[in-house]
């Protein structure tokens, strides 16, 4: 008897249609031979599977049984398919009359199936629900089971049928038509985004408002920023306070980005409401950025973690040279291509980065030659092109004492929100989805078109600082943002020379 039932296998962070396979022999050895490029624990997946059976009260195969996952040539990893092997077996070898739960099952074709099974037939968390649910829609299953824990992440996905079950003996009844599989619940993401909480409000960070103001810049235009300043003066507090200025998530974008999580297995499942907020410890590899795994299907990194929010690096120069230059592509791009022996994968990775570092690896800035020199130094640890990919170079001081001691004073997280949008709107209206960070070739001509005044002190300020030509572009995409806050439909002068002030690095890599 040949029994075949859905279910999925992650590539990257999309989910790919895998069946389970098993075929009854009537004939041989009773044995179970599992086929089809399966890991670790996929093998493993049957020790727990017989277990989980003989707890529920159901008789483990005992005819000679293959178990194929195919597609054959694609890798399976993780424990996502204990649930469908468990059914796949049950429906395949009814009991026999007078065990204590019947176990035959009507087909199941239309139903995907996914989840791990403890050793006493509970089911557990697994990676990538969203994407699961995306592909039973496109596949036009009539729906998914999956493990309660997973129900909620999976129920984002409009016009699928959801159903959370908490062990095996649920799932057999359900298609034994003698148990109702709970159904999860629509979400309503835009009520859920709308109720995110905000982290830290710009009002509590005192004094900074050259360094406030440029972060804004970085959140109206997608923008990457680089905080250059003595330890202890609120770089970090800043970059935590970006991701609460930007515009909410839309629906699409909540939905990406949990996919992402999902697909990551990041935290405890759930629907990602806020701009995600990622920050490596500058010891981390380049795997652990950009993304990629020892063996397998590559995982995504902190950049794709990052994607529609803030990835923030602190302590920059700090991180080892092969990590930094691998930000290149993603930097630029918004996507980065993981290849490896068994596979590739492309992530999105279009975020905001917010890099952090003191003036000197000392910590703190030092006046005179020594103190020059010591900076020369701890800046020829970032290449030029790293330094080309990062837009504002801010300089953040020390805030004196009577600052620290005073009230808060400025705009706070709302009121900066409401000029990041409105400039966002404006964007929206003259170039679409594209924001001011990623123009280029003729949007950026047409859309960043400087007066003749700003024209002339863009040409001088190239030759002074001795600017390439991405950096080039990126004083006209900043001088856009900017006139985009002022509510300007031109370029000005005072436009581009806002945005100049904020190439301070390109005296060292120019």
């Amino acid at each position: 008897m040949l029994v075949t039932i859905p279910s999925f296998a992650l590539q990257g962070i999309d989910a790919v249609r895998c069946d389970v396979e098993v075929s009854l022999q009537a004939r041989g050895l009773p044995r179970i031979t599992l086929v089809g490029l399966p890991d670790l624990a996929v093998r493993e997946s049957i020790e727990r599977v017989k277990s989980a059976m003989s707890s529920c009260g159901f008789d483990p195969p005992r005819h000679r049984t293959t178990i194929s996952l195919a597609p054959a040539d694609l890798r399976k990893q993780g424990p996502a398919f204990d649930l469908p092997i468990a059914v796949a077996l049950l429906m395949a070898a009814p009991q026999e009359e007078g065990s204590s739960r019947a176990a035959k099952v009507p087909c199941m074709e239309a139903w995907m199936l996914a989840g791990e099974l403890g050793l006493d037939g509970s089911l557990r968390a697994v990676r990538g629900a969203v994407g699961m649910a995306l592909l039973a829609r496109a596949q036009g299953l009539e729906g998914i089971i999956v493990p309660a824990a997973n129900a909620r992440e999976a129920a984002m996905v409009e016009g699928v049928d959801v159903r959370a079950a908490e062990s095996l003996p649920e799932v057999v009844a359900f298609f034994r038509g003698t148990h109702t599989l709970l159904r999860a619940e629509p979400i309503d993401v835009r009520a859920a985004i709308a109720g995110a909480a905000l982290d830290v409000d710009f009002r509590d960070i005192r004094g900074q408002g050259p360094a406030k103001r440029a972060l804004m810049i970085a959140a109206a235009g997608g923008h990457n920023a680089l905080l250059i300043g003595p330890a202890g003066c609120g770089k970090t507090m800043m970059a935590r306070a970006l991701p609460g200025i930007m515009p909410p998530l839309e629906p699409e974008e909540a939905l990406e980005v949990t996919r992402i999580w999902s697909a990551a297995g990041v935290g405890v499942p759930r629907l990602v409401t806020e701009r995600p907020f990622r920050a490596p410890h500058h010891t981390a590899s380049t795997v652990a950025l950009v993304g990629g795994g020892a063996a397998g299907v590559p995982r995504p990194g902190e950049v794709t973690l990052a994607h529609h929010g803030v990835l923030f690096m602190d302590e920059l120069p700090e991180f080892g040279r092969s990590a930094l230059e691998a930000l290149r592509e993603p930097l630029e791009d918004g996507f980065i291509t993981v290849a490896r022996a068994h596979g590739s994968a492309r992530f999105p990775a279009r975020s905001i980065l917010v890099a952090a570092m003191n003036p000197t690896a000392r910590g703190n800035r030092r006046d005179g030659t020594k103190g020059a020199r010591d900076q020369e130094q701890y800046m020829e640890r970032l290449s030029g092109p790293i330094v080309d990919r990062i837009d504002l170079h801010v300089e953040v001081r020390a805030v004196p004492f009577e600052r620290l001691a005073s009230a808060p004073t400025g705009d706070g997280t709302a009121e900066l929100r409401e000029r990041v949008v409105a400039a966002r709107s404006v964007q929206r209206a003259r170039q679409g989805a594209v924001l001011n960070a990623h123009l280029r070739g003729k949007a950026l001509d047409t859309g960043a078109a400087l007066d003749i005044a700003g024209r002339a002190l863009l040409g001088e300020a190239i030759e002074q600082l001795g600017l390439s030509a991405r950096a080039y572009d990126k004083v006209r995409r900043m001088s856009r943002t900017i006139a985009d806050l002022e509510g300007a439909e031109r370029i000005t002068a005072v436009h581009v020379a806002e945005a100049v002030q904020y190439r301070i690095l390109d005296r060292y890599t120019g």
